[in-house]
């Protein structure tokens, strides 16, 4: 049976070449959902405020972008910091999403780590918890995204977040339910109509391919399009065309 609805989100705001900021505004019309680079892997202020009033322009939920504080490595290195100076990172990430924001009149809908940050978050108990703290003492009602079936989702819950569970329509899947590493072959999906089937199979309840070959459930509230994949609105667009062929509502999460 088809989903009612499913959300569709993009991490945007990481590139400040003319092609990336085209792709970026492109998107914002496909997506319903923007997880926006606050400084810590990529963005600043003017980006920040850039993809934001697009975003608003365009009636998609706003949400921050937090990382290991680590530009050189795009926020994909794994960062060796006590968990008071990850909370302090993330916290000072999300208050200068929220200050964008609030200034454009908009409201923060969610916050989704990146990178390291989210796969450290997603297998271990002290990065969830450091990374929900830092949200915490910005905005705490707001919703936490996460890989489906990871255990920080209910570490999240236990610390009294509303969640959302993520998947994927770029990346494949291994076999227990993580992402395939993006050091390993065919960690990506890059073909439009194979990153749509991937979507819609999410969205429907029906079982995707792993990465080995076999089928995985995979039970997510909201669906991901890398910006940075090669092609990236080519997939969007495949997938949102597909989702609503399939009878799927394209839309942000709701309590």
């Amino acid at each position: 049976m088809s989903a009612a609805s499913i959300d569709l989100n993009c991490d945007l705001g990481e590139r400040e070449d003319a092609a990336g900021i085209a792709d970026d505004l492109e998107l914002l019309g496909i997506v319903s959902s923007a997880n926006v680079a606050c400084g810590g892997h990529a963005g600043d202020e003017r980006s920040m405020l850039r993809t934001v009033t697009a975003a608003l322009a365009r009636g998609v939920a706003i949400g921050a972008h937090p990382a290991y504080p680590d530009r050189v490595n795009f926020g994909r290195m794994r960062c060796d910091m006590a968990a008071s100076e990850l909370e302090d990172a993330v916290a000072a990430q999300v208050e200068a999403m929220l200050r964008i924001v609030e200034r454009c009149g908009g409201k923060l809908s969610h916050v989704k780590p990146h990178g390291a940050l989210y796969h450290a978050a997603m297998r271990e108990r002290s990065v969830a918890e450091a990374v929900a703290r830092g949200v915490g003492r910005v905005r705490g009602e707001v919703f936490l995204v996460g890989l489906a079936g990871a255990p920080a989702l209910d570490v999240w819950r236990g610390l009294g977040f509303h969640v959302v569970a993520e998947a994927f329509a770029d990346r494949r899947f291994e076999p227990g339910g993580s992402l395939r590493p993006r050091s390993k072959p065919d960690a990506l999906i890059d073909n439009p109509a194979e990153a749509a089937a991937q979507a819609v199979a999410i969205a429907t309840g029906e079982d995707v391919r792993d990465a080995e070959g076999g089928c995985l459930s995979v039970r997510a509230e909201t669906i991901c399009v890398h910006s940075d994949t090669f092609g990236a609105v080519r997939i969007a667009r495949s997938v949102r065309e597909a989702l609503t062929r399939a009878g799927v509502r394209v839309e942000p999460p709701r309590r």
